[in-house]
């Protein structure tokens, strides 16, 4: 189980919101995973082929869902790691959609808790199908990702998973308990980014390390290098959420106030403003109402608190890219030092 904060984890205090010494991605995402996009096609195949059901629900909510589309970021790491410690065997294809089906399972059990009606730019699967329909939907996905990973036949990689999908479920509480809390710590909203996000993507980097049959020190750096980034990613999307452009991130400006998140961007705002502006975030955090958007965003720019959101992101990115620098030059390695230029400098 991961501890209470990211390992080696520091709120960082530098002012400046994408830091100009950070190198930015000049690239997509799909020409950042070009090394494993083929691999990416047999993802999406495989995929395709364990949603199919007997029951026409699931096979209806399942095509919504794919047709939504997606990074697939988990499956590409997962993808990314075997292929950089020389994998090649048969596993990875299958293993990077099992991440990425346990991945779609808690958006669809998310949706429905925070009672989100827009993902990627159109209507939830709970808004389309309904709430009953999306939760069992989101069982069906569960239990079909443990259907696929038993063919691996490695035990190991069966805990991984375990542990990782149980630790989510721990998240999804615990973001529950935070819930129209405006007394929520810097320390209680990152562990419950590391259950919900970090966990995963530290889990598929492991995963394609164990593939890659790597010793101990080369599999703790490639899970470390996944919950780093997973951290990172989560935070720029709390960010993104006070600065970000409706059109190109497919949910609305402020989505996390009206679900009562207080997310970092508010949390450092609290800190730092007079009295009044805090009581207006309190209030607002505790009705999950968002009359007082624009007073909010003000008050998050004056504190200047999205500076320090991008620069703690920064400054785990940097963390990252160290686990992957003594990695032999290849474009699989390449492929994960643009991801972490790519997850600071992204919009959506």
């Amino acid at each position: 189980m991961p501890s209470d904060l990211p390992s080696g984890f520091q709120l960082s205090a530098r002012p400046s919101p994408k830091p100009a010494h950070f190198v930015t991605s000049t690239h997509s995402i799909q020409s950042i995973l070009s090394p494993v996009a083929q691999d990416m096609l047999e993802v999406d195949a495989a995929i395709r082929r364990n949603l199919s059901s007997e029951v026409l629900l699931i096979n209806a909510i399942s095509a919504y869902i794919i047709s939504a589309g997606g990074k697939r970021l988990r499956p590409a790491l997962l993808l990314l790691t075997a292929k950089v410690h020389g994998y090649t065997g048969p596993h990875h294809h299958t293993l990077a959609a099992v991440v990425e089906l346990i991945h779609t399972a808690t958006l669809l059990h998310d949706d429905v808790v925070d009672e989100s009606a827009l993902r990627r730019g159109r209507k939830t699967s709970n808004a389309a199908f309904g709430n009953a329909a999306s939760v069992l939907a989101g069982d069906f996905l569960y239990s079909r990702a443990f259907q696929m990973m038993v063919t691996a036949d490695n035990l190991r990689i069966l805990q991984i998973l375990a542990d990782a999908t149980n630790v989510i479920a721990e998240g999804e509480v615990l973001q529950l308990l935070n819930l129209h809390d405006p007394e929520v710590s810097v320390e209680r909203y990152l562990k419950v980014i590391g259950y919900k996000t970090a966990a995963l993507f530290e889990a598929s980097a492991r995963i394609g390390a164990v593939l890659a049959g790597c010793g101990k020190e080369l599999e703790d750096n490639a899970a470390a290098y996944g919950r780093t980034i997973g951290t990172a990613f989560q935070l720029i999307d709390d960010a993104l959420d006070y600065n970000g452009k409706p059109g190109e991130m497919g949910k609305n400006i402020g989505d996390d106030l009206r679900e009562g998140k207080p997310t970092l961007p508010l949390i450092v705002a609290m800190q730092r403003c007079a009295a009044p502006e805090r009581k207006l975030i309190e209030d607002a955090i505790r009705s999950g109402q968002a009359e007082a958007m624009p007073q909010i965003l003000q008050i998050v720019d004056q504190t200047r608190a999205l500076d320090i959101v991008y620069a703690t992101a920064q400054a785990e990115l940097s963390k990252a890219r160290g686990f992957v620098d003594a990695l032999k030059p290849c474009p699989e390695r390449e492929a994960l030092i643009d991801l972490c230029a790519y997850s600071l400098d992204r919009n959506a």
